[in-house]
């Protein structure tokens, strides 16, 4: 059944995270560690449905505090750009999109950024990590190195000083169908385990060092709300969470 097929391909997905990428996501815990530490904070951005890997970094139980999320949806919430002018998928193939997204934003520059995308190939992926290395931030790439290997460059992983392989096969989709179209995509699957493992990498290293590290608790939770307003009172607007 495809159902059958597709878990032993995500299986098979997961496991060539936690082995062959484990170095990566070691590095890339360092550099987020030492802009927390700093006082930064991940400017975590995707567009498209790698959004949900962007968001799992960002305002939930279990996660960094110090983490803000990006987005083409900034231009509506902080800018002066209608709602339905951001409804066409194509935007993010804008150019100058990232640019404006980046006025919007409240980036200082110990921030580190994390910026997802399967093809690592849109204008406004490739922008805004051109913006963060030249205004001298460290960027972490959630890519496919197998698609970023059919396209041309400028990509994403050209830019990034980190790259993390989801993993993922040129277009997404795993599991072939007859006729030549295929299903199962596995990059959200793969890059949500990889921001987990940041997480889990960074708290580590806070521990080592001595730091108890930032981390919400569930607002569902005895005292979670109090605990978390503490914490975010060090960021102020840097971490905009309540339309996240």
């Amino acid at each position: 059944m495809n159902q059958d097929a597709y878990g032993e391909i995500a299986r098979a997905a997961v496991d060539r995270l936690l082995t062959r990428e484990r170095e990566a996501i070691e590095r890339a815990g360092h550099l987020i560690f030492q802009a927390v530490r700093a006082g930064g904070v991940i400017q975590a951005y995707g567009t498209g449905h790698s959004r949900s890997v962007a968001l799992e970094l960002v305002g939930r139980a279990g996660g960094l505090v110090p983490a803000n999320q990006l987005g083409i949806r900034d231009l509506a919430y902080y800018g002066d750009v209608p709602v339905a002018d951001l409804l066409d998928p194509t935007i993010e193939r804008d150019p100058g999109l990232a640019a404006r997204i980046w006025d919007l934003a409240p980036i200082r520059p110990e921030d580190v950024f994390v910026i997802i995308s399967n093809s690592g190939r849109n204008a406004a992926i490739v922008e805004m990590a051109r913006l963060a290395v030249d205004r001298g931030h460290h960027v972490i790439a959630i890519t496919s190195r197998a698609h970023a290997a059919r396209v041309p460059a400028p990509r994403l992983t050209d830019l990034a000083h980190v790259v993390i392989d989801n993993g993922a096969p040129y277009g997404d989709a795993a599991l072939p169908l007859p006729g030549g179209d295929a299903v199962g995509p596995v990059s959200n699957l793969t890059g949500i385990l990889a921001a987990q493992l940041l997480v889990a990498e960074v708290t580590g290293h806070h521990l080592e060092a001595g730091i108890t590290p930032p981390i919400f608790r569930s607002a569902n939770t005895p005292g979670g709300d109090a605990h978390n307003a503490a914490l975010l009172e060090r960021y102020g607007s840097r971490v905009r969470l309540g339309d996240a």
